[in-house]
């Protein structure tokens, strides 16, 4: 009987370390390099053919046909891909579509008796499309529907799933409220006879341009459906995010994530896990950023994005 040794067991329980204890933990990673940067505080974003990922009614600020490619380097040989794209349709809406990939390497094959039988590659693939629309003036509602599978050799599992968002816009204020739920779904065939849930979360987050500073700050309360011993912790949660605007072409982004900082903590020290940091840089009518993830003593994750108006 052939069963698959220790690096499988290594990609689910690293896996499981990093991200939670559901199964697609892939649909939590940060796709977005500026979001990455900002501490993941982007269920409010307005500007950003990638907000959905984060919450679908922030297409609805869009303009023109924006599109977006970006690569995620994890740890080890784990590496993450998505494209993205968004379009109006006059009169009925606006569109998006979106692709999610994680590749977690080659792993070797072995029977129980230790003896190398071969090489497996796993990954898991999420297709998005999304619409969104406007209840009244500047009040705005969207959704995602989710196609997600999974494979691991020759075994593999599907999903579907739902993400529903609002966003709440005061022009006059440059303040921006938005909610989120992500990954509402089931599985629809699995690895084992027992389902597993989808990886739920709950956003709710504020943003704000200030007035005499070229500052956005950002505010996200994640995970708020999370089981706590005491209510007040499921403010945990939280990451916040600073976007300094330094000229028309270069801006500077810094984040801190909480819950990632006490998952990641290792005896006393967290070192500099769950803080954040990257850029942007606007040339022409292409925008490329970069964004950095402290792991801790795990490692660190970075991120390239690039975006243009098609």
């Amino acid at each position: 009987m052939r069963i698959l040794f220790s690096s499988l067991l290594i990609l689910f329980t690293g896996t499981s370390f990093l991200l939670g204890q559901t199964t697609y933990d892939f649909l939590r990673v940060d796709m977005s390099a500026r979001a990455a940067s900002l501490g993941g505080s982007f269920v409010t974003n307005n500007d950003d053919v990638e907000v959905i990922f984060y919450n679908p009614a922030g297409m609805n600020f869009l303009e023109k046909n924006p599109a977006s490619i970006s690569f995620v380097k994890h740890l080890m040989d784990i590496n993450l891909f998505s494209i993205a794209f968004s379009t109006e349709i006059e009169d009925i809406g606006r569109f998006g579509t979106a692709v999610k990939y994680i590749n977690y390497g080659t792993f070797d094959e072995a029977d129980e008796f230790g003896n190398r039988l071969g090489e497996f590659g796993a990954g898991e693939l999420a297709f998005i499309l999304g619409y969104s629309n406007e209840f009244s003036d500047n009040f705005y509602y969207g959704a995602n529907a989710k196609v997600i599978y999974s494979s691991i050799a020759d075994a593999s599992s599907s999903a579907i799933g739902l993400d529903l968002g609002i966003n709440y816009e005061f022009p006059s204020q440059m303040l921006n409220i938005g909610a989120a739920v992500l990954n509402l779904g089931t599985q629809m065939s699995s690895y084992i006879d027992t389902k597993e849930d989808l990886p739920l979360d709950v956003v709710i987050g504020v943003s704000k341009r200030l007035e005499n500073l070229p500052v956005r700050l950002s505010v996200d309360f994640h995970q708020l459906n999370k089981e706590r011993d005491e209510f007040y912790q499921r403010l945990k949660g939280f990451s916040v995010g600073a976007e300094f605007y330094l000229s028309e072409v270069f801006t500077l982004r810094f984040g801190y994530d909480n819950e990632r900082r006490s998952d990641l903590k290792v005896g006393s020290s967290s070192g500099i896990a769950g803080f954040n940091g990257g850029l942007g840089v606007k040339v022409s009518e292409y925008n490329f950023s970069y964004g950095y993830s402290s792991l801790g003593v795990v490692g660190a994750m970075h991120r390239i994005g690039l975006s243009t108006s098609l």
